[in-house]
């Protein structure tokens, strides 16, 4: 079941307009503040009603200005959790939950660990329980497909690292289309399986998470400090004496800070392009423990001394970037192949995700 949205709308200065697909699993829709991202979800919510457009859920038509549908929000099967849990703070948490239906109680309950919170009431709750409770009442309505607007922005990081687990469950555990927005890379490379970047009401890139964050075009939209690629692969072997964790990749391996489970885990990394140093010959004698022999497949020059420069390794897609003076020193020319090098120390423990990595699920 695959969520389709044509929108155009104007506002006072703004112009939308966004068209992508958003299939089973989570689609971030990710830009700065302003970028429209959450003009998009009310839209699809039915909260705003857009001059031009079409919304369609699998074979269901929730709104087409030509053919004047417009289904009502009560209507639409849309489970909306906002920044905010806005939980009913009189009730307890078993009926909150109840508020939003009965749908699959027990199994909701269960999947975001709400058991032993049901006699609690919101102020008796973390930031992170609250916003489980959200989703919770959320999942309970049997919506046909999730829009979560920025969940975690009001959340300290200790919060943010208690909601992760759950939401990665809820992204391997329902066939839905989850839309989830934000402004936060990390977030987005660790829960994303689709990433739609908008700009200025505008849809500039869209498509899975890996090729899109591994495309030199997309640096401008992500921005010099957030770009890098998404490389997904398994838990060979974990050396206790180094505290390093071997991970197998489709060429190759990286040794990766920590204990990231048992041999056989998926393992999902992101690694950032300015962490990336390429050489023209394999390097000797280093520091850096990951050595990626890789193939150039595009080169972007930025606005300032930047450039981005996308490479393959096997079906593992990289990024790095470098200087205009060292790409020109260098030679790089699309095809030739280099080595990237990458310190273990390089990647912050925010940046891995084990589990079901969302390519794997895809292919189930």
């Amino acid at each position: 079941m695959t969520l389709h949205v044509e929108l155009k709308h104007a506002f006072d200065g703004f112009a939308l307009a966004a068209t992508f697909d958003a299939p089973v699993g989570l689609t971030a829709l990710f830009g700065p503040s302003g970028s429209g991202k959450t003009t998009v979800i009310n839209a699809i919510a039915g909260l705003l009603r857009p001059s031009q457009g079409r919304i369609t859920v699998g074979d269901r038509v929730l709104f087409d200005s030509v053919g004047r549908i417009n289904v009502p929000v009560a209507r639409r099967e849309v489970g909306y959790v906002f920044q905010d849990a806005r939980l009913f703070p009189h009730m307890s948490v078993a009926r909150n939950l109840a508020y939003g239906g009965q749908h699959n109680a027990d199994q909701v309950v269960q999947m975001l660990g709400l058991s032993g919170l049901l006699e609690r009431r919101p102020d008796r709750l973390s930031g992170g329980e609250r916003q489980r409770v959200a989703l919770g009442r959320a999942l309970m309505r049997n919506p046909r497909l999730l829009l979560l607007d920025e969940p975690l922005s009001a959340l300290d990081s200790p919060r943010k690292a208690e909601i992760m687990p759950y939401l990665e469950r809820l992204r391997d555990s329902t066939d839905l289309p989850i839309i989830y927005v934000s402004h936060d890379v990390s977030e987005v490379a660790r829960l994303a399986n689709h990433i739609v970047l908008m700009d200025h009401g505008q849809v500039r890139l869209s498509g899975p998470i890996d090729d899109v964050l591994s495309s030199p075009v997309a640096v401008p939209y992500l921005g010099a400090n957030d770009a890098g690629a998404v490389i997904s692969g398994r838990v060979m072997a974990y050396d206790a004496g180094d505290q390093l964790t071997t991970v197998t990749i489709s060429k190759g391996q990286l040794l990766l800070p920590g204990e990231l489970g048992p041999v056989g885990t998926l393992v999902r990394v992101r690694v950032p392009a300015q962490e990336v140093i390429l050489s023209l010959q394999r390097p000797t004698g280093m520091s850096a423990l990951n050595v990626i022999k890789a193939e150039i497949t595009g080169i972007t020059q930025g606005r300032g001394p930047g450039v981005a420069v996308g490479l393959q390794s096997g079906n593992d897609r990289l990024l790095a970037r470098v200087t205009r003076r060292s790409a020109a020193a260098m030679g790089l020319v699309e095809g030739m192949e280099v080595f990237a090098l990458l310190k273990a120390t390089a990647i912050a423990a925010h940046d891995v995700a084990t589990g079901d990595t969302g390519r794997d699920r895809m292919a189930r």
